[in-house]
């Protein structure tokens, strides 16, 4: 049965991978396969639970006799519980994000993007649009951020050739800034609410590989651009019954979102509390304060909801379902013991973690991030005290303990797959979607230069190591 459930993983990610092809939603595919390896677990609950937490549930039974309903009790309380947890944590921290991002674009707090994008020199426009996209990426989803930015240089572009260029741009600078914070990213945030990292480490290891990562292919983009571009005669927004906030009010929204996003890794390591209790926190503060700001409009019934966020709001909607999915899927797959195998594979016939990293763009080119990161993720032990009862190489074991190197290869090689191919990552998709970009033209513009990126940021990762 353990390989049963193995096998509707394995077939989920080939559905998953292929889902460009099949047009088959890779969240129903994720739900699907956490649900029923679920399910096949619990109905042979009692060969895992005696092989896996023999010791657990004799405590749970507390001298009671064994019985087929007190061990689906014990799986559902005390093992399937915990995975729960652990997914409900990532998707409460994706829903805070997104409404925060829709709080702020119902009030206009992203309309000056606009203005810094008024210019006709090319390449200035792709450096800006890049630098932008990068930096709220390391604050926001991935797929928020792109299809805002896609949204936006859909307005300004007419040419669709041009579109597609700087589309490619924007996703290499949405997964480069995503890896780049804890925050920016589902693989990130998933490495620092386990306690596989911390915020700042973190970000202080990747910063130079992203920026290489990121730079290296935006200038190659920049080379096959003409000196100047047309851009479309846009005027602002219309702001008169869809909100009555004037420039400062909507400077301190943004930085109350913003600043808040910022705050929360000091959040939590003062309060030791789950990252998305700090992204609840400022999205309330966010709210009250936009009550206050709009109370007139408010109590004539006039606020008005924009199409932008419910295209989002759909996106990201998916997006929580399928974290949700994958996460459950592999928990069903670790609680069987096959992983504990596989690591012990893994450790002693390849016994490298820049290999392993290796693998992981490969398999995150075709397969989606999040879930190739979370397989290769889910192989070892997260804390110091597994690890050193695990591996018998001290240089090795160093590698897993928090802040160890693997961590941080795992997440840089996962994203960077989306670089390399649109297919790996949600920024790639939604380019692929909304501007028709096909995956061979894609790789001959930028995939292999972001391979060479990715390359070069790994030795930097070596060298600095």
């Amino acid at each position: 049965m353990a390989l049963v459930i193995v096998s509707i993983l394995l077939i989920g990610y080939v559905l998953i991978a292929t889902g460009y092809a099949t047009n088959v939603n890779r969240a129903a595919i994720a739900m699907f396969a956490g649900t029923a390896g679920w399910v096949l677990y619990i109905c042979y609950g009692t060969d895992f639970v005696m092989s896996q937490h023999a010791e657990g549930y004799a405590d749970f039974l507390s001298g009671a006799a064994t019985t087929g309903s007190s061990v689906k009790q014990y799986i559902a309380q005390d093992i399937f519980i915990k995975y729960v947890g652990k997914s409900a944590e990532i998707v409460l921290f994706l829903l805070a994000t997104m409404t925060i991002v829709e709080i702020l674009n119902n009030n206009g707090c992203f309309d000056f993007l606009q203005e810094l994008l008024k210019t006709r020199n090319s390449k200035k426009l792709l450096w800006i649009m890049s630098i932008i996209t990068f930096a709220i990426s390391a604050n926001l989803d991935n797929l928020t951020t792109t299809t805002m930015m896609l949204v936006l240089m859909h307005k300004l572009l007419p040419n669709r050739r041009q579109r597609m260029i700087y589309g490619c741009a924007i996703v290499l600078a949405a997964n480069c800034g995503g890896a780049l914070t804890v925050i920016g990213d589902p693989n990130g945030l998933v490495l620092w609410s386990t306690g596989a990292v911390t915020a700042t480490n973190f970000s202080a290891s990747l910063a130079l590989p992203c920026l290489i990562a990121w730079a290296l292919p935006t200038y190659w983009l920049g080379r096959s651009l003409p000196e100047h571009t047309d851009l479309q005669c846009t005027t602002m927004p219309y702001r008169g019954d869809d909100t009555n906030l004037n420039k400062w009010q909507r400077i301190v929204m943004l930085i109350l979102g913003i600043g808040g996003l910022w705050f929360i890794p000091t959040f939590h390591n003062i309060t030791k509390l789950s990252p998305f209790l700090g992204a609840l926190c400022v999205l309330s503060v966010l709210w009250i304060v936009n009550e206050i700001f709009n109370h007139k409009l408010m109590n004539a019934d006039q606020m008005i909801q924009r199409p932008v966020p419910r295209a989002l709001q759909y996106g990201i909607i998916q997006l929580m379902l399928f974290v949700m999915g994958i996460m459950l899927a592999i928990g069903a797959v670790h609680e069987t013991g096959i992983v504990s195998h596989f690591a012990h594979f893994c450790t002693t016939s390849i016994h490298n973690v820049w290999i392993m990293g290796a693998v992981t763009a490969c398999v995150s080119c075709v397969l989606d991030s999040f879930a190739t990161c979370m397989s290769f993720v889910s192989i070892y032990p997260v804390t110091a005290a597994e690890s050193l009862q695990q591996f018998s190489d001290p240089a090795y074991m160093s590698s897993f303990v928090q802040n160890g190197i693997y961590w941080k290869i795992i997440a840089f090689c996962s994203a960077m797959g989306g670089n390399i191919l649109p297919l790996g990552s949600v920024s790639g998709l939604a380019l692929m979607k909304m501007e028709r970009v096909h995956v061979g033209w894609y790789f001959k513009k930028v995939g292999f230069v972001a391979l060479i990126g990715w390359l070069i940021g790994m030795i930097v990762m070596w060298a600095l190591n």
